[in-house]
């Protein structure tokens, strides 16, 4: 991927910070990454809307840890915060609570030229770009993005919506943000499962199209899990890669499907699972992944040992890897057909995944045959 331009940057506390531009002409942005960003979120803001009404749509969770930081922040720079709290987990990105949102930043007077701001991880993130893209037909918004995957995937390229009944999300927009502030000491009051889910992502960059990174994080997993350089170096990483890809392909119409490696397989699971605690979304993406290469595998397009590589780090760093990892009862193999054909990559019914012919070769494979995958998903469920 070629890499977009990076800077550093000292904050007003201090601390170095590592800014990347995401390239879209006049809607381009920063994304700013390290630590101490929420209590600096005012100075930011201000400086590209001032005196601004800020909706901050949150979780009850994320509110509990953040939210007092941020609306001093904003008020001390003249914006005027109004929280919209929602119920953290995955079910929150549906209609209903879509609609609560949105009625909530309207009785807020949130007009166009002011903006919302998503203090959260990606099911926040999500829901509230989804609830600005729709508001008075667009009005702009920030992204503050408190968990691991959502700093190094969901926050960046303005893919916003909610899920549905027939599948994970199919109701949305392209809308991006106008600034995304990856706070990276925000991370250090993630609970370990959620650090783990957002790994995934992480992990994604590489298996892509960048084998150095994967490697480095064979090496490195423990030193990012820690804290510290190599964790703020790994977030810088794959932000520049995601940021690349969505300057060349915003909509998704080429190789911005790529970012889906393990996201077919993946969404089915979660949805089979409930969008439940049962299967978080990276956890789901790990599964996915592993899957994608084992189902490479079987295809003959690459090795053997890189899907049993992929799954040996994914599990050492206590990713689930198969079907047989995921808790309580899952759809059967129709169901779960059934749910792969609602993926968003699916176009006149033909299935597409996103394949390998190794580590850091992925590829778009188009008109997979269905009787493959139903095949290889029987295999996956008896354990094979």
């Amino acid at each position: 991927m070629n890499t977009p331009a990076t800077s550093l940057a000292a904050s007003p506390g201090g601390a170095e910070l590592t800014q990347l531009r995401v390239g879209l002409g006049e809607r381009s942005y920063d994304i700013v990454i390290g630590p101490g960003l929420l209590a600096e979120a005012g100075t930011r803001i201000a400086a590209l809307r001032p005196g601004a009404r800020v909706g901050i749509v949150t979780d009850r969770n994320v509110a509990d840890r953040h939210l007092g930081t941020v609306e001093a922040a904003l008020g001390e720079a003249g914006l005027t915060p109004t929280p919209v709290i929602v119920e953290p987990g995955e079910k929150s990105k549906c209609f209903a609570v879509f609609e609560q949102v949105v009625d909530a930043l309207l009785a807020a007077r949130i007009e166009r030229g002011d903006l919302v701001l998503a203090l959260g991880g990606g099911v926040v993130g999500d829901l509230a770009g989804f609830a600005a893209a729709a508001l008075r037909r667009g009005v702009d918004f920030v992204q503050a993005p408190t968990s691991l995957l959502a700093q190094v995937d969901s926050s960046v390229g303005g893919k916003t919506g909610i899920n549905s009944r027939h599948g994970k999300n199919l109701v949305g927009a392209f809308h991006q943000p106008i600034l995304v502030l990856a706070d990276t000491g925000a991370l250090d009051t993630l609970p370990l499962r959620e650090f783990r889910s957002g790994y995934a992502e992480v992990a994604k960059y590489g298996l892509i199209d960048n084998a150095p990174f994967f490697a480095w994080l064979e090496r490195k997993w423990e030193a990012v899990f820690g804290g510290g350089p190599a964790r703020i170096e790994a977030i810088a990483t794959s932000c520049a890669s995601k940021a690349a890809v969505v300057s060349r392909d915003e909509k998704e119409t080429g190789d911005r499907a790529l970012l889906n490696l393990g996201h077919t397989f993946g969404h089915a699971l979660e949805a089979g699972a409930g969008f439940s605690q049962r299967l978080l979304h990276g956890e789901a993406v790990a599964v996915g992944m592993a899957q994608a290469f084992r189902f490479s595998a079987a295809q003959g397009l690459c090795a053997p040992a890189d899907a049993e590589r992929v799954e040996t780090h994914l599990r050492t760093v206590g990713l689930p890897t198969r079907i047989a990892d995921i808790p309580g009862e899952l759809p059967d193999t129709d169901g779960l057909m059934g749910l792969i054909g609602q993926d968003k990559k699916v176009s006149r019914g033909a299935l597409t995944f996103i394949l390998a012919r190794g580590i850091g070769q992925s590829f778009i494979a188009r008109d997979v045959d269905p009787a493959e995958v139903r095949a290889f998903l029987e295999g996956e469920r008896r354990g094979g």
